[in-house]
């Protein structure tokens, strides 16, 4: 006698999941989708839903090559509670399912979240420390068909707070509040994808061009499991639905998150006021900002708090002048003094002579931030 229980190994990656997590609430979210007096006998929604976990979890990308590895894969047809004379169904019925039933992207998502939830109640989320990055997936579209379209550009979730931030920047400054109109979101020229408009053309140095999607996706620290995934087209910078998204975990889950490690992407002076308002420590990765060749980089120049004025390297103090709608102080030379100055044509191209340094107005709490990175505990979390 040979039963399907003993062809599993022990120790096999399935038998861990499904000790813990019970896949069976699946078939109550969804049971509105179906229709219990009409039609065929429909796919067992679990077993679909279970079938698509391990395409994820084994790198199985086609629908078709998945269900012939189901056929001959005990440990599958063990974790799908298959016979191995039982039938397994046909690949389309997975493509039409997800065509035309599961539209809703809550229903993802209410799963992955009852599915962290368990793993919380096990133990397998801490939710202390959490980890966050994004990786571009590619657009099933050809790089080559597209129009040309202007769009809106998107808006960080901090948008308002930094308006607010402006306001009280200028007015500390004896200047005058912007005009609303001057402060409505940016516009682009972008180009659409024929095939798939909802991806993005992404233009990133070492990266590929084309039509993406950005994965960006959080992970707890204690073992990896993760907590948040959030797919945006490849023209949304990683920065920007970052806060939104912590902010979720944290009110979903009830996670008292201490500390979060970001790659330096998400190394933005809005990122950084967030977390310090979140009261949470954030370590982000470390990138030297691009300056024009042969010019002098921005670090040559010193600011001082104590006047809020720059200093160049020939020892000018180049003063405040004015906060622009995008959050940037602007700190300016005087160009009589720079027409003789010997590092003139290392440090400006102006028409005017004159050398223009801008900061933000959360620089300070980005400053902070930055600093973490070169504590003990900072250097833990940025090597991890």
């Amino acid at each position: 006698m040979v039963t399907l229980e003993s062809l599993v190994p022990s120790d096999h990656l399935l038998r861990k999941i499904d000790a813990v997590i019970d896949f069976s609430f699946i078939h109550e979210r969804v049971a509105g989708l179906y229709c219990a007096d009409n039609g065929r006998p429909a796919l067992d929604p679990t077993l679909m839903f279970k079938a698509l976990f391990i395409g994820y979890l084994f790198g199985i990308r086609s629908e078709r090559q998945l269900v012939r590895e189901i056929e001959v894969n005990v440990a599958y047809r063990w974790f799908l509670r298959l016979k191995l004379t039982d039938k397994v169904f046909d690949a389309s019925t997975l493509s039409q399912n997800r065509r035309r039933r599961y539209q809703d992207v809550s229903v993802a998502q209410d799963i992955f979240d009852h599915i962290v939830e368990q793993a919380i109640g096990h133990g397998l989320v801490d939710g202390t420390v959490l980890y966050t990055d994004s990786t571009h997936l590619k657009a099933n579209a050809n790089k080559n068909k597209w129009d040309k379209e202007v769009i809106v550009k998107s808006r960080s979730a901090y948008w308002e707070a930094l308006d607010l931030a402006i306001e009280e920047d200028r007015a500390a400054h004896a200047k005058k509040p912007l005009k609303a109109k001057e402060r409505v979101p940016a516009e682009k020229e972008s180009k659409v994808s024929r095939t798939d408009p909802q991806s993005g053309y992404m233009v990133r140095d070492g990266k590929p061009k084309g039509f993406f999607y950005l994965d960006h996706r959080t992970v707890d620290e204690k073992l990896g499991i993760i907590t948040d995934t959030h797919t945006t087209p490849a023209t949304v910078h990683d920065s920007i639905p970052y806060l939104e998204r912590l902010d979720r975990q944290r009110q979903r889950f009830d996670l008292d998150v201490k500390a979060v490690g970001l790659d330096a992407g998400y190394a933005t002076a809005g990122i950084a006021k967030g977390l310090e308002d979140r009261e949470i420590l954030g370590v982000t990765g470390y990138r030297r900002l691009p300056h024009r060749k042969g010019f002098l980089p921005k670090r040559n120049y010193h600011y001082e708090a104590d006047i809020d004025a720059y200093r160049c390297p020939e020892g000018q103090l180049l003063p405040y002048a004015t906060t622009d709608r995008h959050g940037y102080r602007h700190y300016r030379s005087d160009p009589d003094k720079c027409r003789s100055c010997p590092l003139l044509a290392s440090c400006t191209s102006n028409a005017k002579h004159q050398k223009t340094v801008t900061r933000h107005v959360w620089q300070d709490a980005r400053e902070r931030t930055d600093a973490h990175r070169l504590t003990d505990w900072g250097k833990a979390l940025y090597k991890r």
